[in-house]
């Protein structure tokens, strides 16, 4: 770049050259040179969370007296582009960084601040808007990240994950209603077991999706308190009283959830159990889909040559050198997403356990695991539901046929002739090729009648009541 292309700003360190059409300013500079890391940066809903901060301080602030007006006015304009997206390109700091997370802070401060001054009638770089005392007037690193990280969280989990667990659930629960009539072999140790109907499966995997729905929900609560007002190490220095309530409310207010003052500002800044706790709950959720998507993909095994108990949507070709094959290839992604939100659940419990007295120090890895775990799982159930789930149709025929040649049916013969005779019974089915049904009728421990009904597989799906005449 030539020199017209940069302008010149300020921080406690001195000057730094800054590209002139950028909003940001010499810490954020800094930040740039100092973490070229990952490459990897925060994303919409993260900017988007501090925008939403930076807006409920400048109203609260505005209320209370302790920011200009006039001034507050121009920096809630400013939050509300960021809010919208407007500015993402302007968040260019590596999430690995300082371990407070006070780059992407001063990163937010610089951007609403030059834009403010640009609102204000001001030039940028002349701080008629201050990115420390207007901006971030009444705050502190140390409670706006974990701030920011709580709200991002939750509205993740609130407009995200939690709508698309819905959408899994709904579809899991459409196929236990259709394929309920469905009558097939059951599996334990992946050996032939007493009857099932498929139907009976899915509402195992509904019920996984529902309890998994329960148990995000059940973490929200703890996401819904607010560092904010803590400032550096949670005794306020330098915030007024009322401002974390106002600040809440005004957040709150933003985002349509409930919002509220941390219980205690010490644990809110010093600890991160809460992200931890919510994490696990995604990270249960995340086993619960691998668990589904690998049930499915066994059933759909084949075409000829594996279980074929269900058909799979033609999603796309399978193979770029076998014609004709097609893949689980949805479902395979799924198995991916639960791999990394394995790996992102290790970083969140390792970051959440560390900081040392007041202050936790892994605030910007575990806002980014948190949000890569929740779009994953958000994506993935989508993905999932609408273009697996729903396009899985029952062999019926394969299952009524598989289901009358297996082993397991014996195990209904306990009460009738016993189990040492069923056993046998099984074992020479077995060696002869034959069913359960032709040899207990041949070695004349049923009748055909007596057979047709103990060694019905429907029948079997149920619980039955022994001993009745």
């Amino acid at each position: 770049m030539t020199d017209d292309e940069f302008r010149t700003e300020q921080d406690s360190l001195g000057e730094m050259q800054v590209p002139a059409d950028a909003y940001w300013g010499a810490q954020t500079q800094r930040a740039v040179e100092n973490f070229p890391i990952s490459e990897v940066t925060f994303g919409r809903r993260f900017v988007r969370a501090l925008g939403i901060v930076k807006k409920a301080a400048a109203l609260a602030n505005s209320d209370l007296g302790t920011v200009p007006d006039d001034k507050a006015d121009a920096i809630v304009e400013a939050a509300d582009e960021v809010i919208a997206g407007e500015h993402d390109d302007q968040f260019p700091v590596d999430v690995f960084q300082t371990g407070s997370g006070t780059s992407s802070n001063m990163n937010a401060n610089e951007v609403i601040a030059n834009r403010a001054t640009e609102i204000y009638g001001g030039e940028i770089g002349t701080r008629e808007i201050h990115p420390n005392d207007h901006v971030n007037f009444g705050q502190s690193s140390n409670d706006v990240i974990p701030t920011a990280m709580h709200v991002a969280s939750l509205e993740a989990v609130e407009n995200d994950v939690l709508p698309a667990l819905e959408t899994l659930r709904a579809a899991l629960e459409e196929k236990e209603d259709e394929f309920d009539d469905v009558v097939k072999t059951g599996r334990t140790h992946l050996q032939d077991a007493t009857p099932i109907r498929l139907g009976q499966e899915f509402s195992g995997y509904r019920t996984q999706i529902e309890k998994g729905i329960r148990r995000v929900e059940n973490t929200t609560d703890h996401l819904a308190e607010l560092a904010l007002g803590g400032t550096a190490v949670g005794t306020g220095l330098n915030t007024h009283p009322e401002f974390p309530e106002k600040a809440a409310e005004y957040i709150s207010d933003e985002t349509g959830i409930e919002f509220r003052e941390a219980d205690n500002h010490f644990e809110a800044q010093a600890a991160h159990d809460a992200m931890n706790e919510a994490h696990g709950a995604l990270e249960t959720v995340a086993g619960s889909l691998n668990k589904i998507a690998n049930d499915l993909r066994l059933l759909a095994s084949g075409p000829r040559n594996g279980l074929g108990e269900i058909d799979q949507p033609e999603n796309q070709p399978g193979s770029s050198i076998m014609p004709g094959k097609i893949n689980p290839v949805v479902a395979e992604a799924v198995n991916q997403v639960h791999k990394q939100v394995v790996g992102n659940d290790a970083a969140v419990s390792a970051g959440a356990a560390e900081g040392q007295i007041d202050l936790n120090l892994y605030k910007p890895v575990l806002a980014s695991n948190f949000l890569q775990s929740a779009r994953l799982i958000a994506n993935g159930s989508e993905a999932f539901a609408e273009k697996f789930v729903a396009k899985l149709e029952a062999d019926r025929e394969h299952c009524e046929e598989r289901v009358q040649q297996s082993m397991a049916l014996a195990t209904a013969l306990n009460p009738a002739i016993g189990y040492d005779k069923a056993s046998k019974v099984a074992k020479q089915a077995l060696a002869e090729d034959k069913t359960i049904r032709e040899v207990v009728v041949e070695e004349g421990y049923l009748s055909e009648e007596e057979a047709d009904e103990v060694l019905d597989p429907a029948a079997m799906t149920e619980r039955v009541i022994l001993g009745d005449e």
